[in-house]
């Protein structure tokens, strides 16, 4: 029985998170399959429109001006530019494109006049034009609406009592206020978070009881696995397994079914088996490309191959879900 958005409580959640793994993932797979085609997965394109010193310490984040990481800081990219890689994203398969800028909060004035130029060019593209800026105020994200901006991404992370063990300058209820205004602009909501922070089984529960209680249930749903980036205080941790990953893939797709649940960051260490697997337990969205914003990732050409190896093919953009849905494996 399918529960509805906001009425999962959290020994519920904590119930299904540690439901025998092979039990979760035919589960997950069901809903998967009754509001998706299995066989579709949606190609997305993140691109760096602004790299480097940012003011917020985040202790996995290669682009916080805290840490010696070596990465070379980039201003915000020309208009044309980022149009032009959209275009190349768009001809590689991609039907959304993401731009991440390194910021604490979007700035208003000239920087933010060129990122609204950016998202209403790329969105006459034909594609779905997705943000991460930082914090955004009501008045800044009902301007990215009206210049034809798709959703807007802000991670949670992890669950609220390990956040401070992960960043100090600033709160969860800040993130919880620019969820807010994202979805009272109308904006699609994609939230997720990481995991491999040093996090416990505890805090991934409490990260997914969050997620499944804001007001507006989340459009996309990223999974994370840490990349750890030597110069961070999270530089040493070990990497996730594969395990956990399916893991926390199937518990957001029985909480989220009509979400897209996103394998974001750390693909790069995923086998062809360990994606399948977490296709299988509901995965249905990856990003291509070389680089996900500043770490490794695995190029259009070696998901070309992945996608012809398992018979998946490429989501269109704007495509509603529902729960009337039939996939083909079930006709």
């Amino acid at each position: 029985m399918e529960m509805e958005h906001n009425s999962w409580t959290r020994p519920q959640v904590a119930q299904l998170y540690r439901t025998p793994l092979l039990e979760l993932m035919h589960r997950a797979a069901q809903a998967h399959c009754h509001h998706h085609d299995p066989c579709q997965i949606q190609v997305c394109t993140l691109l760096s429109i602004k790299t480097g010193g940012c003011p917020e310490d985040c202790g996995y984040c290669s682009q916080s001006a805290h840490y010696q990481t070596g990465l070379q800081r980039q201003p915000l990219l020309e208009v044309e530019e980022v149009v032009g890689a959209a275009q190349r994203a768009k001809e590689a398969g991609s039907t959304r494109f993401c731009m991440g800028a390194a910021w604490r909060q979007a700035r208003e004035g000239e920087e933010f006049d060129q990122v609204l130029e950016m998202v209403r060019q790329v969105s006459s593209l034909g594609l779905e034009v997705c943000c991460t800026l930082g914090m955004l105020s009501q008045e800044q994200a009902l301007r990215l609406k009206e210049a034809g901006l798709y959703a807007y991404n802000h991670n949670l992370d992890t669950g609220p009592q390990y956040y401070r063990q992960v960043v100090s300058t600033r709160t969860y209820q800040d993130r919880l206020q620019t969820l807010a205004h994202v979805a009272q602009a109308g904006l699609s909501v994609c939230c997720g978070g990481i995991l491999g922070l040093g996090e416990s089984e505890e805090d991934r529960i409490d990260l997914l009881h969050t997620l499944v209680s804001l007001p507006t249930p989340p459009e996309s749903v990223p999974v994370n696995a840490l990349v750890p980036i030597p110069g961070t205080p999270l530089g040493q941790q070990p990497r996730v397994s594969v395990w956990e990953l399916v893991r926390m893939i199937a518990a957001a797709r029985i909480l989220f079914p009509r979400a897209m649940v996103r394998l974001s960051a750390g693909r790069d260490q995923l086998s062809d088996e360990a994606q399948a697997l977490c296709f299988l337990a509901g995965a249905n969205s990856i990003f291509s490309g070389d680089k996900l914003l500043t770490t490794p990732h695995p190029g259009f050409a070696k998901d070309a191959e992945l996608f012809a190896l398992l018979g998946l093919q490429p989501r269109a953009p704007y495509e509603e879900t529902s729960a009337d849905t039939t996939s083909p494996m079930q006709r």
